[in-house]
């Protein structure tokens, strides 16, 4: 295993849509939700809601740049 694949995020091949509630395998991050202990959570819409979804932040997107 390379160095990139112990450090890099893992993919995401199953989720649950945020709409239908139905498990996708393709799915689609729209939103992510910070947490006050611990790590955040990323969102995740299947192929056919995620365009009518308005998208929220992702990780490091509000981050004031240095």
């Amino acid at each position: 295993m390379s160095p990139e694949g112990l450090t890099s995020e893992p993919a995401v091949t199953v989720a649950l849509c945020i709409k239908c509630h139905k498990l996708t395998n393709a799915p689609v991050a729209v939103r992510w939700i910070q947490s006050t202990s611990g790590p955040g959570t990323t969102l995740y819409a299947c192929p056919d809601h995620a365009p009518g979804l308005t998208p929220g932040p992702m990780p490091g997107e509000l981050d004031k740049p240095a």
